[in-house]
């Protein structure tokens, strides 16, 4: 082998062991902090069984953050002179909720760990797949060794967050620019089986819209009128505290709460992927367990990128 072709081999086998060094890994916290998950777990089930919403709220926080200039917690950090924080943008502000509970989780696995090795990034994840497993959904494990950001944008996440008012090519598009394809969009958009949303993310498809069951209509319209109750609340599904297929079977019925879900099925693409998963759950499960790992890879931190916070709504200084 010539000086050129060993260099070459020599920069291959870096890269590899680069690339397996920093790779996430559902074992990473094993020698760490073993205690790590378990304590995530508690506080979880803990905040769950006080309000069943609770469940719905952090799972969203995670897609939140990973939608958002990938999985790194960006999405926990408060405004601040340097911070234009994500909290604020359109889709989070008086919206995303659950901070707290990530707060709490932070305390006690610092604590039990013995100081900050678990990222905040690391708790969105193992927070979102413990918030559907307390609500009756499937689990999976959760790839851990992110790191945390040490900004955030405002500005991103008015761009990158998906609307409630998106047509399926739209959302097809949007997913596509996070590495995640049609079957994706459909799995992770079964997370609208449990939670609520805001009146005002759905009243112009309550009033409006052609392709809603009209007695479906009056009904949400009771609680949602047409000036005023922007904030009032609806059930995405007829079962929002229990991960199930009602969401899909509500779509095949058109109703679908906001524009972005019943365009999932309206004579497009998606069509017979809501079918299947409204006829066989466990495809369902498997798929939207898969695709919250693909979600969670999204441009994560690892190595010596970002920080592992000491407060998850602040950046290290020190």
């Amino acid at each position: 082998m010539d000086s050129r072709g060993f260099i070459l081999l020599q920069l291959v086998v870096l890269w590899s062991l680069a690339t397996t060094a920093f790779s996430l890994s559902p074992y990473y916290y094993q020698n760490i902090c073993p205690q790590a998950l378990p304590t995530i777990r508690k506080v979880v089930e803990a905040a769950v069984y006080k309000e069943r919403r609770m469940g719905a709220s952090l799972l969203r926080l995670h897609y939140h953050d990973c939608f958002v200039n990938g999985c790194d917690a960006s999405l926990l950090l408060d405004p601040s002179p340097t911070i234009d924080s994500e909290k604020n943008s359109r889709a989070n502000q008086n919206s995303a909720r659950g901070f707290e509970v990530i707060d709490a989780i932070k305390a006690e696995v610092d604590q039990v760990c013995g100081r900050p090795v678990v990222s905040c990034a690391d708790i969105l994840a193992v927070a979102a797949r413990d918030s559907v497993v307390a609500l009756g959904g499937p689990s999976w494990q959760v790839q851990l060794g992110r790191r945390d950001s040490t900004t955030a944008s405002r500005a991103q996440a008015d761009t990158d967050l998906p609307s409630p008012f998106l047509d399926l090519p739209a959302l097809i598009n949007s997913f596509k620019n996070h590495g995640l394809n049609e079957r994706d969009l459909v799995a992770l958009s079964g997370a609208h089986t449990i939670g609520f949303a805001q009146c005002f993310t759905f009243r112009n498809r309550i009033y409006n819209a052609t392709n809603i069951d009209p007695a479906f209509a009056v009904e949400r319209r009771a609680t949602c009128p047409l000036t005023g109750g922007n904030t009032n609340l609806a059930p995405l599904d007829p079962t929002p505290a229990h991960f199930d297929t009602a969401y899909f079977n509500n779509l095949v019925k058109q109703m679908g709460l906001l524009i972005s879900d019943q365009a999932l099925f309206s004579g497009g693409s998606t069509d017979d992927l809501v079918n299947t998963y409204k006829l066989y759950p466990q495809v369902f499960w498997y798929d939207f367990a898969q695709s919250m790992i693909k979600m969670g890879n999204i441009k994560p931190l690892t190595g010596d990128q970002g920080q592992i916070r000491a407060n998850c709504r602040l950046v290290n200084y020190y």
